[in-house]
């Protein structure tokens, strides 16, 4: 495999720099050991210092599949099962309108549990990180009817949800971080340890990311990195903004609370890629690690979300991948399932998209051109048939509600998301591309409609399905 690294050393500068990233971190590790790596920008408040492989960045939710492989190895070991009914570690767990059994572990894992999108994480953030401030945090600070911080806080208001269901439990995928929240807990009690600990003894240790910690806080995380940590940036109103308050979130512990390096998870991400083989021996049950990347996950050129990771083709190679977000934390990760590639992708930006930078990489190991786009919603180069059916007001409670509005003018569907106007481009079935209106070739995200009765009642933005609101 020939990887050109003075053309993708060039072009992750030209990406860095157009799309004004602080500081940005990335490794490939494949079957030969380090294929590539580098730090880029810089991790400081005085812009001195230049990230490198072993600077501690948050990883986000990219520590999900973490928490996913913890559950399957137990599986693996017989001390749960990924079909155990929810209600048996939390018996007080309901979802409304469902019956006691319908929710199991994977269906918290696969996000298919019918929970709708929600508030619990944001007021977590905003109430248990004290540092913060800001609009933002000012107004979750003050809508939240507690401090969020133990689990049995989260499932109380699963019980008690206000806002319709997302189908029934195992029917739909919507991104649900209180489900995770809930495995870390799981965990917990079928290892007679807590999370952190296992995924420390059973995880970090067996692949030598030996710069990678689950905490809540961020203090152990700076202990471990002696030094090398990157401080968290934002852009507000045009300009860099910079401090040191990580998020904390005390119930989501293995939804997004790792702390790690580029080098680190590019092998966690090489090991998954080799069935849980390192360095010539077998570190993580083979079972286990089939339950997150095997067949009982499907692989078409339309990403499925399954255990903690989404999976895809690309060229005939399978690709499983995630992205993480926090306050100064935007990243993706993945690997090339059966080859022993890994892939890190850190920046210590928010609100930032790695996806530029992560094909890049993938592209080079490939060998295609670099910058090839590995969208999987592509136009089919028509209008929607009806467009009408689509038309509404759609609406996720997770955090500040968030509106989506569909509109038809002069036949042709447009959008509002996120406050952008936007013009969706059909790509088959009810999916579409919501691009920019000012910036026809600047995505604003994918959109997927859910019909019922000749009408929408659901668009899946993203990964989380907003509901239509009644008028």
């Amino acid at each position: 495999m020939f990887f050109d690294t003075k053309a993708v050393d060039e072009r992750i500068q030209e990406l860095v720099k157009r799309d004004r990233l602080s500081g940005v971190s990335v490794c490939v590790k494949g079957p030969e050991g380090i294929v590539f790596e580098k730090g880029y920008g810089f991790r400081d408040a005085q812009k001195s210092i230049a990230p490198d492989p072993d600077t501690m960045f948050g990883i986000a939710s990219m520590s999900k599949s973490i928490t996913a492989l913890a559950v399957a190895i137990l599986e693996a070991e017989g001390k749960l099962s990924y079909d155990d009914p929810v209600y048996k570690y939390f018996p007080k767990f309901s979802v409304p309108g469902a019956a006691r059994d319908a929710v199991t572990l994977r269906m918290l894992a696969m996000h298919t549990s019918s929970i709708p999108p929600m508030e619990p994480l944001e007021w977590s953030i905003a109430v248990n990180s004290v540092n913060r401030e800001g609009e933002w945090i000012d107004a979750m600070r003050k809508s939240a009817p507690n401090a969020m911080n133990t689990i049995d806080q989260i499932i109380d208001y699963i019980a008690a949800c206000p806002y319709p269901t997302v189908g029934a439990p195992g029917e739909h995928m919507s991104y649900s971080n209180e489900g995770y929240a809930i495995l870390s807990y799981v965990v917990d009690m079928a290892a007679g340890i807590p999370l952190e600990e296992f995924c420390m003894e059973r995880i970090f240790k067996p692949i030598g990311m030996t710069r990678t910690i689950m905490d809540d806080d961020c203090v152990s995380a700076r202990e471990l990195s002696g030094g090398n940590i990157t401080s968290l940036f934002e852009i507000e109103n045009g300009e860099v903004v910079c401090d040191d308050h990580w998020s904390i979130l005390p119930p989501f512990r293995g939804c997004a609370m790792v702390k790690s390096t580029a080098r680190d998870m590019a092998a966690y991400y090489r090991c998954l890629s080799n069935g849980g083989m390192h360095e010539g021996k077998q570190v993580l049950p083979r079972a286990a690690v089939d339950a997150l990347v095997g067949p009982a996950i499907p692989a078409s050129e339309i990403s499925v979300y399954g255990l903690g990771l989404n999976k895809r083709v690309k060229c005939g190679r399978v690709i499983c991948e995630h992205s993480g977000g926090l306050h100064g934390v935007s990243t993706k990760g993945g690997l090339i399932l059966g080859e022993g590639y890994g892939f890190a992708v850190l920046c210590n930006q928010g609100d930032e998209d790695m996806d530029d930078i992560m094909w890049t990489l993938y592209n080079a190991v490939m060998g295609l051109p670099l910058e090839t786009s590995h969208r999987w919603f592509i136009s089919v180069g028509r209008d929607f048939s009806d467009p009408d059916m689509l038309e509404g007001r759609y609406v996720s409670h997770e955090g500040i509600p968030s509106i989506v509005k569909v509109s038809v003018k002069e036949g042709k569907l447009c959008a509002v998301v996120s406050d952008n106007d936007t013009n969706l481009v059909y790509c088959g079935g009810t999916r579409f591309l919501a691009m920019d209106a000012k910036n026809p070739e600047k995505l604003r995200s994918r959109l997927e409609f859910f019909i019922r009765n000749g009408h929408a009642w659901g668009v899946r933005v993203g990964s989380r399905i907003y509901s239509l609101e009644e008028e």
